[in-house]
């Protein structure tokens, strides 16, 4: 079944970082290639729609996110903030007043220069009412946007936000009179769209009028599958050259030790969640949020769906975040513990609550060995399987759940902790003071202190059940070189790809 849908959220809090100019993201080496390849990528995320402000989905960022839009500076595969659009920028001594000069000679792929005004558009276009990016939270700070001339853009914040300059990374670009975003795009990247099949593919084709260093290949055809095994296939008879994500560990006997394949352990910020709806009873109690996330081997959990791959967290920060600690030991897996701390809520028979999961791999698997773990404690899960649009309406929006599973694909996501609108409903005012100074931070040592603060009382109240993080497997041809072998946050550059 598809993943494309995963969410893609909790963008907020981020390391102060010393930006340098343009560079490759941290890949395969990509030298040796031809310039004239076709790349043939294989993907279970294709986009909704292509308007990441209206929820197209994971498939649009991997896809599209720095392929044929770009943003002010680059998030690199490796988790590092670098210039793009601006050329340079300066903060005010307050931290209050923000100045970007934008490069030069750059124009959108319709032959429009950029100017001010398409950044000016752009970030409003996300924190509008209307959008649908949930990062828009994330420029709160943001009390006036002034465009003095074509080249400069002057944001002013109402407090200080210690990851502006990050959460800028992930503001894509578009021209301000562009049309039909939602089928069409007018971006500034390396590559312009070429054909998007519903259901089959979306292609890119290079952009010959592109500011920086051209695409190393001349089209990139994304190539969309229903399920693992199809995806596999397609790799296995050569119709794809790499797969962006594996779906499907029990299938990688086939690649490895094959010399027609590489298989790459990249590094992973996806976590696959048990939100609890903490508004909600019973799991307005903290003992009871323990007590489920104690009767659940999430240990085994992981080795049943991804065998030797895969890590255990314990709270919402993966290892690649400067916040990160192991906390698994603080909700241990203990089936005694677990019903003491149900009966020590006042519910020693148990109870019965809906899980809506998420009609796509792994979660009816997963759900499934909740329900029987669960039911060791005397806890009966019911469990109602939806889609992923009704999973958006349902459970995001309308918050007209009890518990659920769902992908969290972002790094530095902690921070939606501290926002007690957010969906799952978790209120601890200290954990929200402890956000909103960490944001308002002056450097990135009180920063990180605070967010460990923050990942280990989040943990301690077992806000959710972080069952594990996925591991982020890219299988390619031997013949290819220059991919990304993280893809975080779902990116998938694809401008250093070549096939020999």
């Amino acid at each position: 079944m598809k993943r494309h849908s995963s969410l893609l959220i909790g963008i907020a809090v981020a390391a102060a970082v010393m930006l340098a100019g343009c560079s490759s993201p941290a890949t395969t080496s990509g030298s040796g290639g031809s310039t004239g390849a076709t790349i043939e990528i294989g993907s279970v995320y294709e986009p909704q729609n292509l308007d990441n402000t209206a929820g197209g989905g994971q498939g649009v960022t991997e896809a599209l996110s720095g392929n044929v839009y770009e943003g002010l500076f680059k998030l690199t595969d490796d988790g590092k903030v670098e210039n793009l659009l601006a050329k340079d920028y300066k903060v005010s001594p307050d931290g209050l007043t923000y100045s970007f000069t934008l490069q030069s000679g750059v124009k959108f792929h319709s032959g429009k220069t950029l100017t001010s005004a398409d950044v000016k558009y752009s970030i409003e276009k996300v924190t509008s009412a209307k959008s649908q990016s949930a990062r828009k939270s994330s420029f709160v700070a943001i009390s006036k946007i002034a465009t003095p001339d074509d080249k400069t853009v002057v944001i002013t914040l109402s407090s200080r936000s210690i990851s502006f300059v990050y959460n800028l990374s992930y503001v894509s670009i578009v021209n301000d009179t562009a049309k039909n975003l939602l089928t069409s795009e007018d971006g500034t990247g390396p590559y312009k769209l070429g054909a998007w099949k519903r259901g089959s593919s979306l292609s890119l084709q290079r952009f010959d009028g592109y500011w920086g260093t051209p695409a190393k290949n001349k089209q990139v055809v994304f190539n969309y599958f229903s399920d693992a095994t199809a995806l596999n296939n397609a790799l296995l008879t050569k119709a794809v050259d790499v797969v962006t994500s594996e779906q499907s560990p029990d299938a990688l006997s086939q690649f490895d030790n094959n010399s027609a394949y590489t298989v790459n352990n990249g590094k992973s910020t996806t976590k696959l969640l048990l939100a609890f709806n903490d508004k909600v009873a019973p799991f307005d109690k903290v003992l009871v949020r323990k007590a489920i996330t104690s009767a659940i081997d999430n240990k085994k959990l992981l080795s049943s769906i991804w065998g030797k791959y895969g890590t255990l967290i314990g709270s919402m920060v993966p290892p690649t975040d400067p916040w990160y600690e192991d906390l698994t030991k603080v909700n241990p897996y203990d089936v005694t513990l677990a019903k003491k701390e149900l009966a020590d809520a006042g519910l020693p028979g148990g109870f019965t609550f809906t899980l809506d999961t998420p009609n796509y791999d792994p979660h009816p698997a997963a759900a499934e060995f909740i329900k029987s773990e669960l039911a060791k404690i005397g806890v009966t899960v019911n469990i109602n399987v939806i889609t992923a649009d009704e999973w958006y309406t349902k459970v995001y929006k309308a918050r007209d759940f009890t518990a659920t599973l769902q992908e969290h694909v972002n790094d530095r996501d902690v921070v939606w902790y501290g926002n007690p609108d957010f969906y799952w409903g978790y209120n601890n005012p200290q954990v929200t003071e402890w956000v909103t100074q960490a944001e308002q931070s002056t450097t990135t040592d009180e920063q990180t202190a605070l967010l460990k603060k923050v990942n280990t009382q989040i943990a301690q109240d077992a806000a959710s059940d972080w069952l594990y993080l996925y591991p982020q497997i890219v299988v390619a041809s031997s013949k290819l070189s220059g991919y990304p072998l993280n893809g975080l946050n779902s990116q998938f550059y694809a401008y250093d790809i070549v096939k020999k």
